[in-house]
């Protein structure tokens, strides 16, 4: 689910687009009335405007009169929603936007919460024209009934963390996880193709990412010189620097790779070890492991990730997910969400990462994110852990606090 919001001006405008009394739009929409807060029974645009203008004569102007909100969830989330589902979400996420209080570092509150609740404002639910996508609409009163002002410091974070929060009640996905738990498997089929080809070539790897269902969006200079490029699946983009290991997707960066993931498969080559010499590792089996984590037991924990737009189930023994969240603690990491979903996923055997390197520097062959035969569920675990640290990063929280 996404969510924006922010403080306007052009409050009147904004209120005559969301009640479809503008005539700007060249898509008409079907729109209906959701509720309305603290106004007469269903005014139009001009009379919701005079309400909210009645407040503020009462205690004093304000510039930006008007806070414009959005609401996006999923279709899948909302096909069969009555009015009354979308006037409980709407509740839902506006107790949640009025919880949010930021702190600096050092704990001291820097900006106090809003107080949708008492403020005058009018919501409103449209299907897109062409898709019959459903978002909703709000405008809201700059200024509360007791004359505070709705703070709109840091506002479109409130809206961001508002949706996450009512989404994770609902047990619904997020954009934000749908992209980062997606992110892993388009550096893989990047790396993919690149290790496929015989020879470094745009052409060879931009035709074969389209082969797999991947729209590539060139960035050229008046030159025509190529500059950058992103990756769409489906609705989502992806952009280059997002993608792989320190930045090696980049059009800068990709002869390099491709050189790098053919001098390393040279090497494979010629090293492999006997049969007689190697330890009992197995890659992850996607047949077996679904099996295996799709099944309730005794100590086990729901865990859903979402892959290539479908929801998956799994069941993940209680101590490996108890390991995730200390690893990945959420209130000093920043992606704690993105790494124990890629943990997860490369746990269960729904993702294969690329290996770590190996001899110097790089790690050892211990480290690769296979599992051993016979090995214990948390130390596994521990090495999902790594490596998607080793993929993703681990981010440290900075700045505000809630």
């Amino acid at each position: 689910m996404i969510a924006k919001a922010k403080a306007i001006s052009h409050g009147i405008n904004d209120i005559r687009y969301i009640t479809g009394e503008s005539h700007n739009k060249k898509h008409p929409e079907k729109i209906y009335r959701i509720l309305d807060n603290m106004m007469p029974s269903e005014p139009d645009a001009m009379g919701v405007w005079n309400s909210m203008q009645l407040t503020l004569s009462r205690f004093r102007p304000v510039k930006n009169s008007v806070i414009r909100i959005e609401l996006s969830p999923s279709p899948e989330h909302t096909k069969d929603f009555t009015i009354e589902d979308w006037q409980k979400l709407w509740q839902d996420f506006a107790t949640e936007f009025d919880k949010q209080v930021f702190k600096d570092k050092d704990g001291k509150v820097r900006n106090c919460p809003t107080n949708l609740a008492n403020s005058k404002y009018t919501v409103w639910l449209h299907m897109e024209s062409n898709s019959g996508v459903p978002h909703l609409h709000a405008a809201v009163c700059r200024m509360d009934e007791d004359g505070q002002i709705n703070n709109d410091h840091n506002i479109h974070l409130r809206a961001q963390w508002a949706a996450e929060r009512v989404a994770k009640k609902r047990r619904w996905t997020i954009a934000k996880q749908v992209r980062n738990v997606n992110m892993p498997f388009v550096t893989r089929d990047c790396m993919n193709v690149l290790k496929s080809m015989s020879s470094w070539s745009w052409d060879e790897y931009k035709a074969a990412l389209t082969k797999k269902g991947y729209t590539i969006h060139e960035r050229k200079d008046d030159d025509g010189i190529l500059h950058g490029y992103a990756i769409m699946k489906g609705k989502t983009k992806y952009k280059a620097s997002d993608l792989g290991i320190g930045r090696n997707l980049m059009v800068s960066k990709l002869p390099a790779t491709w050189e790098k993931l053919h001098y390393r498969s040279g090497i494979a080559a010629n090293n492999k070890p006997k049969a007689t010499d190697s330890k009992q590792i197995q890659k992850p089996s996607a047949s077996a492991d679904y099996t295996q984590y799709k099944i309730y037991n005794p100590n086990t924990v729901p865990y859903t990730l979402s892959h290539e737009g479908q929801e998956h189930r799994f069941y993940i023994p209680e101590k490996v997910l108890n390991h995730f969240n200390d690893e990945f603690d959420y209130r000093f990491v920043s992606n704690s969400q993105e790494l124990t979903d890629m943990a997860v996923a490369i746990f269960v055997g729904l993702l294969e990462v690329p290996n770590a390197p190996t001899g110097g520097s790089g790690g050892s062959q211990s480290e690769l994110p296979w599992r051993d035969k016979d090995e214990d569920d948390l130390l596994w675990a521990k090495r999902c852990a790594r490596a998607a640290i080793r993929t993703l990063g681990k981010k440290p929280k900075t700045g505000l606090k809630r």
